[in-house]
């Protein structure tokens, strides 16, 4: 039996697979651990030139954190110092295409957007519902989407939590490429494949010298969970403060 997370590699290009499709592949703190040490696994693997990321079953490429794990932390403290599970595939040097279908929302939205290309098969919804539990999200949803698609854009589905289908991700540019359902991954080994082709130094150069000109994201993504501690810690949500308290009195 697969983990909750595995890595296969085929010649020059690594799948990293999330494998919870019961559960939409939403994510638990022991996932944010193994995605660690996959992601280090990558990155220190020279015969890896390309990564593909996805989730397993055809409902959702990733439905983001799962709320009811929320209660193994203490308080808001013990989530702030969290493993942040989107940042590991901000960590990987080689280029990383998504491969999506089926719901891409919250912590997954985010996963997709950490990633570098985003193919998306035409059943495909991402969005970024935190501020209706009230909350933000703390992935890098607030610091990567204006530079991919805009600040207008990215304050309209940020402040109303608006769920986007595959065709408008595509022409807000939230996606790069939308296909028939059932090819989002043959078409992002193709592209992997094609990248994987390629020297993994000028590939890697190019990933890092375009991020290098995106700006302080650091101290924006420090921000950003800043803010998202923050949230918790004023118990304005309808979600995860209810949870960490039932912890606490239990």
């Amino acid at each position: 039996m697969k983990p909750e997370i595995y890595l296969e590699q085929d010649g020059n290009v690594a799948e990293l697979v999330l494998n919870r499709p019961a559960k939409l592949n939403t994510m638990t703190p022991d996932m944010f651990a193994l995605l660690r040490e996959l992601s280090q696994q990558i990155a220190q693997t020279p015969s890896i030139h390309a990564v593909i990321l996805r989730g397993e079953g055809e409902r959702a490429f990733c439905a983001g954190t799962d709320v009811n794990t929320l209660k193994e932390y203490e308080d808001f403290w013990a989530w702030r110092n969290r493993i942040d599970y989107v940042t590991q595939i901000r960590t990987i040097r080689q280029p990383v295409i998504a491969a999506l279908r089926g719901w891409a929302l919250g912590g997954g939205h985010e996963l997709a957007v950490a990633a570098d290309i985003r193919i998306a098969a035409r059943s495909t919804v991402l969005g970024s519902p935190e501020v209706a539990l009230g909350w933000v999200g703390a992935g890098g949803t607030s610091q990567f989407l204006p530079r991919l698609i805009g600040y207008g854009q990215t304050m309209r589905l940020l402040l109303s939590g608006q769920r986007v289908p595959a065709e408008e991700a595509l022409r807000i540019g939230l996606v790069e490429e939308v296909v028939d359902d059932g090819q989002e991954l043959v078409r992002a080994r193709e592209l992997a494949r094609q990248i994987a082709s390629y020297s993994p130094v000028a590939t890697q150069a190019t990933k890092a010298a375009v991020r290098a000109g995106m700006g302080n994201l650091d101290h924006g993504l420090q921000i950003e969970n800043e803010l998202m501690a923050l949230c918790f810690a004023a118990g304005n949500d309808k979600a995860g403060a209810e949870l960490f308290r039932g912890r606490k009195s239990s």
